[in-house]
C-alpha cells in the first residue's frame, strides 16, 4: 500500500490534491509484478493520537478532514484496517517511550484501532508489544521508509527492512485482510521474530530438524547430534534448566540455513536401555513478550549400548 501523508500539502495553493492518484498510478505496475496492492493513507496528527495508517480503503479523499476523529471514522466506515504508527517516535515522544493516552482508549473502545507498530525502522517498542498482548491488537513491523530501500539497508551485508509476516490461509486479498483482523502476524526484525507462541512455536518446530534423532550412546560417553535450521533466522538458544544425568550445551546458536553439532554426554556409567530425552531451551530472539523468549525443546531418542 502507498500511504501518503494526508496533511503534508506544502503546495496546496498551487497544486490540488487527489489522494487516490498515487494508487491509480502505481496499480498497473503492481499487477504486472503479481503484487497485492491496497489503497491506503497515513493520518498524520500530533500526539495524541499520533500517526495512524489505514489500508483497504475505497476513497482516500474522504479522510482529508479537519478533525482527526472524523478522519478515522471515515476510514472505519470503509472497513479499513487501522494501526498506530511508531508510538515511541522521538519526533513526538522525545524520550523514545511510547505512552497510551485517553484518545487511544477511545479508538479501541469504538473499534477504530486494530494494530500497533511494535517495530518501526531500527526501533523496537516494548510498551507497544505489551499493549498488543493486553488489548488483543495486531502486531505490526514496518520500515516507514521514504527513500528507495537500497539507500537505507545494505543487502550485501545481510541487512533487511522490518517486515510484517501475515499468516494468511490462502493467497488472496480477502485472506490477507482476514488474517490481519484476526491478529495472525509475526514481526521479522533484524535477527528476531516477534509474535504469539501460537505462531512462533510451529515456525521454530517446522524449521528445525535433527538429522540423527535416534542415537546410540555408551554410558559415560559422548555423542554429537546434527541439527539443521532451514529458516533465515539464527536461533539463539539458552538452556532453561539442567537435564538430570546428562551434559548438554548451556547456550547454542542454530545458524540460518546451516547444520550445527549438538553434544550430549551421559554423566552415569550405570545406565542401560532406551530413553526419550527432551532438552528445554529458551529461544531468546523469538520474542513472545518484551522480556520473554519462546520456550522450546530439542527432543531425541537414546539407546544405551555397551562401550567397546
Amino acid at each position: 500500500a502507498i500511504t501518503d501523508h494526508l496533511e503534508y500539502l506544502p503546495y496546496k495553493d498551487d497544486i490540488p490534491a487527489n489522494f487516490n492518484r498515487s494508487y491509480e498510478i502505481a496499480r498497473p505496475s503492481a499487477e504486472s509484478l503479481g503484487l497485492f496492492f491496497f489503497r491506503g493513507a497515513e493520518i498524520t496528527r500530533p500526539m495524541p493520537p499520533g500517526h495512524l495508517n489505514a489500508i483497504f480503503l475505497e476513497d482516500v479523499d474522504k479522510l482529508a478532514t479537519e478533525k482527526w476523529e472524523d478522519a478515522i471514522q471515515a476510514a472505519s466506515a470503509q472497513k479499513a484496517f487501522i494501526f498506530w504508527n511508531h508510538p515511541g517516535w522521538r519526533g513526538q515522544q522525545p524520550d523514545g517511550i511510547a505512552r497510551w493516552y485517553d484518545e487511544h482508549t477511545m479508538l479501541l473502545e469504538k473499534g477504530w484501532l486494530h494494530g500497533i507498530e511494535v517495530v518501526n525502522g531500527d526501533e523496537y517498542y516494548p510498551e507497544a508489544h505489551r499493549w498488543c498482548l493486553e488489548k488483543n491488537l495486531t502486531m505490526m513491523g514496518n520500515s516507514d521508509i521514504h527513500d528507495p530501500m537500497a539507500m537505507r539497508y545494505d543487502f550485501s551485508r545481510g541487512e533487511h527492512r522490518p517486515l510484517t509476516l501475515v499468516l494468511a490461509k490462502e493467497r488472496t486479498e480477502a485472506a490477507i485482510r482476514e488474517a490481519l483482523f484476526d491478529r495472525r502476524t509475526v514481526v521479522y526484525w533484524k535477527n528476531s521474530l516477534i509474535g504469539s507462541p501460537r505462531f512462533l512455536t510451529p515456525i521454530f518446530q517446522q524449521s528445525i530438524s535433527i538429522k540423527n534423532a535416534e542415537i546410540e550412546l555408551a554410558p559415560g560417553g559422548r555423542v554429537h547430534l546434527q541439527i539443521h535450521n532451514a529458516s533465515q533466522v539464527d536461533y539463539e538458544l539458552e538452556l532453561t534448566e539442567k537435564v538430570e544425568g546428562f551434559d548438554v550445551p548451556q547456550s547454542l546458536t542454530l545458524y540460518a540455513g546451516k547444520t550445527v553439532p549438538f553434544a550430549v554426554r551421559s554423566q552415569s556409567r550405570e545406565v542401560s536401555g532406551e530413553q526419550r530425552l527432551s532438552v528445554p531451551y529458551t529461544v531468546n530472539n523469538l520474542k513472545v513478550a518484551p522480556d520473554e523468549g519462546l520456550s522450546a525443546s530439542l527432543t531425541f531418542h537414546l539407546r544405551f549400548v555397551k562401550s567397546d
